[in-house]
């Protein structure tokens, strides 16, 4: 069997096991690099090389994290959450509860859409937002099932479709470079209408999650008189012009520069000139930021770790070309397994970004030998490489949500946001990404 099957078999068991996902990577990685011919030293070898690859992505992470906890320290966090406290008291006499329910629906898809281009945190913003509205989700019985596909729909969605920020790195650099690298001659602003076919079906799966699929209450423990106690937080006007042009700094300095960790810096430091975080808290603010975005840097550079070991065995171009044997020229079944083997690679390796470079080597001259168009040939791509993102164990898209959800413990990374995500997103973006390769 395939050594790259069986790294990532191993690792989603494991996962499914409750096994930490680091660990879970790590085993996974030391398994496929045994299957795949690599000798013990040669598969430690080559995750320790992949995972100085991570060490950028974890620093920029580590940056988001100082920036988003100082941005907690201004109590607009706190601020918006008692704003919706308040509204639910008042609506418990009022009636109102249904239409505050979807208004908090829209916030947090508007958060994350922004996250992701607007304001560039990524996912450091959301254990900084979601633990004070767990009081809310749990007053009002909201499934986090829901907030987890919510907020999973807003980070990947984004990045696919939006050519701005993460998505113009994914879309222009990542999905249209490699394109373009392979031998394709293709315009990089056509990569979002190649993905607007498969994103549409990510939409479709949200609205069942939202109105099937988790619209019934569910329970949560939460104190009585926790939501009573809330008393309403005043903000400094000063306090506000500050936050929002330290925002105005990250998103300058990541346009200008091209990097996340100097945004993030140059975001930090007018918080701090600006005195919202004392400077004799800096220090203290971002060491709190490095613990909050800790768990995600270790699961990112175990990824790349990982990624490195499957790489190194060769056996990712023995799948896809196992691939090509099997379907010949039928253009039909070649579409869907190219989707389908982007999916098991993705969901191992828990980034699109890393994916697609991978995938598109092979996939391209794959393409256009087989008769695809070039728009149909991006959208193969780009959803095989993205189609994993929402549903992986290993995935910031999956990490992000549950890091703010599981705050008091009642929520599990694998059984309410992988699976949950996986089956509303991953399952229609392949119908919908193999449709628009035979339409387009």
């Amino acid at each position: 069997m395939n050594a790259v099957i069986i790294a990532i078999a191993v690792m989603l068991v494991l996962s499914l096991a409750r096994v930490n996902v680091v660990l879970a990577l790590f085993i996974g990685a030391m398994t496929g690099g045994l299957a795949g011919g690599l000798d013990l030293a040669g598969t430690l070898d080559a995750f320790s090389s992949g995972m100085s690859g991570g060490v950028g992505i974890a620093m920029s992470y580590a940056m988001l994290g100082a920036f988003a906890v100082a941005i907690s320290r201004s109590g607009i966090p706190e601020w918006m959450a008692m704003k919706v406290i308040n509204r639910i008291k008042r609506g418990e006499t009022s009636g109102n509860q249904l239409m505050l329910k979807y208004g908090i629906f829209a916030a947090l898809l508007l958060m994350a859409f922004s996250s992701q281009n607007l304001i560039p945190v990524h996912i450091a913003f959301i254990p900084i937002l979601i633990p004070p509205l767990l009081v809310v989700f749990s007053s009002m019985n909201i499934d986090r099932r829901l907030i987890a596909c919510l907020l999973t729909f807003g980070l990947t969605a984004t990045y696919m479709q939006v050519p701005i920020g993460f998505g113009s790195v994914y879309l222009n650099q990542i999905l249209g470079g490699n394109l373009i690298a392979n031998g394709l001659e293709i315009d990089l602003a056509l990569m979002p209408k190649a993905m607007a076919i498969p994103v549409f079906g990510m939409f479709i799966g949200l609205l069942v999650a939202v109105f099937i699929s988790y619209r019934k209450p569910r329970s949560y423990r939460v104190e009585g008189t926790e939501i009573a106690s809330q008393t309403e937080i005043d903000l400094n006007i000063s306090t506000v012009v500050i936050s929002l042009l330290s925002i105005i700094m990250v998103l300058g300095g990541q346009l200008l520069t091209g990097s996340m960790i100097l945004g993030a810096a140059m975001g930090f430091a007018t918080m701090v000139v600006g005195r919202v975080v004392c400077w004799r808290e800096a220090d203290s603010v971002f060491t709190d930021g490095l613990k909050l975005m800790a768990a995600f840097g270790f699961i990112m550079i175990s990824a790349a770790g990982f990624a490195e070991v499957l790489r190194s065995t060769g056996e990712i171009p023995a799948l896809v070309s196992q691939v090509q044997a099997l379907v010949g020229d039928n253009k039909s079944m070649a579409a869907l397994l190219m989707l389908l083997v982007g999916l098991f690679i993705t969901m191992g390796i828990g980034s699109s970004f890393s994916t697609v470079p991978i995938i598109a080597t092979l996939y391209v001259p794959l393409g256009m030998e087989l008769g695809f168009t070039p728009l149909a040939i991006a959208c193969l791509v780009g959803t095989a490489g993205a189609v994993g993102d929402a549903g992986s164990p290993a995935s910031e898209s999956t990490i992000g949500p549950t890091a703010g959800l599981n705050v008091d413990g009642q929520h599990d990374h694998i059984r309410d946001s992988v699976i949950p995500t996986f089956l509303h997103f991953n399952v229609p973006m392949v119908l919908f990404g193999w449709a628009a390769a035979m339409i387009l």
